[in-house]
């Protein structure tokens, strides 16, 4: 909703890796691959990267970090442990009070 209102411009660190999460999800579970990333988000890996790095995410930044044929290949075995730091990371959940992509300070 919030992506359709506002753009990817309106969404936070946090809401753009979820969407580069999506995007790679939706590409794997109905192609079975990334072939349609120039159509949907050309630069879907890269930004989760970049966002995974900013967010101080490991899990996610590794995976987004492996060449594009690894990660295919990968994928599913990584889906979890990928989810799993996302739920931790958002910034709404219980024992997350800074906003995303804030660091703590310390």
């Amino acid at each position: 909703m919030k992506m359709a209102k506002s753009g990817i411009g309106g969404l936070s660190d946090w809401e753009r890796l979820v969407y580069c999460m999506w995007v790679a999800d939706y590409m794997m579970r109905n192609a079975g691959d990334f072939g349609n990333a120039q159509d949907m988000y050309p630069d879907f890996q890269k930004d989760a990267k970049h966002y995974a790095e900013r967010l101080s995410l490991p899990v996610t930044h590794e995976a987004f970090s492996l060449p594009s044929r690894k990660l295919q290949k990968e994928y599913f075995d990584r889906f979890e442990a990928v989810c799993d730091e996302l739920r931790r990371a958002e910034p709404n959940a219980a024992g997350n009070s800074r906003p995303a992509g804030q660091s703590s300070g310390l």
